[in-house]
């Protein structure tokens, strides 16, 4: 069922998202040669603890992980494209790195991700992320009033065929609200006018990621950390926004 949100309910929606936004900056600027990824997590955690936030992750057991997944973000390293376990590992120069993270603020849920490049980076690298975040900004330029949920898949795909990257059809965005899932689910490739209309009050959480080299994946021995099946590299760019009478108000932006 898709439920929409009240104005009142968006905008709690988005006071967790602010806080997440500004989580996501702290971590990306300590993100540097030389750290591990466990202080990452346990950054996440004090900054979630102080707020009097919640995890989403901690817990949760979907059924295409090994449950209960028991860290509060997703760390992924370079070919580990989504649902990275954070574990003991020591960032190095050049390593593109993936952070996904949900939490909730009084009942109310918001999700975002957000890609870095560690020390010196690839050129290559800069391009997949660059495509990443168009790719979010023309899904969220095409959640407008009366578009419909292909034409936000669409300029995904769209985007992602103008770099020359592959889509995976697997994993892509979806609803959310009071829970970190919820229907629809959003492709990140489909096609303009079908699909479901889009209407003021629905909050979704739009997620393009892609590869350098292929759409295909594969899971790791810890159940949770998705791979490319090549070892290309991946990245990752994630807002949570609301469709309006105008154009989509994202709720995961820093407050300034």
């Amino acid at each position: 069922m898709v439920e929409l949100k009240s104005p009142s309910e968006v905008d709690a929606m988005g006071v967790t998202g602010a806080f997440i936004a500004d989580l996501l900056t702290d971590l990306a600027e300590r993100a540097d040669v030389g750290v591990n990824l466990l202080d990452l997590e346990q950054r996440a955690r004090d900054l979630i603890a102080e707020r009097g936030a919640k995890s989403c992750y901690w817990d949760y057991s979907p059924s295409f992980g090994r449950g209960p997944f028991r860290n509060v973000i997703c760390l992924s390293v370079n070919d580990a494209v989504l649902h990275g376990l954070p574990h003991d590992y020591v960032l190095a120069d050049g390593d593109l790195l993936s952070m996904d993270i949900a939490v909730s603020i009084d009942g109310w849920v918001a999700d975002s991700a957000r890609s870095v490049i560690v020390g010196t980076p690839r050129p290559e690298d800069q391009r997949l992320v660059q495509a990443t975040e168009e790719a979010l900004a023309a899904a969220i330029d095409a959640a407008r009033p009366d578009a419909r949920l292909g034409d936000i898949s669409a300029a995904i795909g769209a985007v992602a065929k103008s770099y020359g990257y592959r889509v995976n059809t697997e994993f892509g965005g979806h609803g959310l609200g009071r829970t970190m899932h919820e229907d629809p689910h959003v492709a990140n490739i489909g096609k303009a006018g079908r699909g479901m209309k889009l209407r003021p009050g629905l909050t979704l959480a739009l997620e393009p990621w892609f590869t350098l080299g292929t759409e295909r994946i594969k899971f790791d021995a810890d159940g949770w950390t998705i791979r490319s099946f090549d070892g290309s590299r991946g990245a990752h760019s994630e807002h949570t926004i609301a469709v309006t009478d105008g154009a989509a108000r994202v709720l995961t932006s820093p407050v300034r």
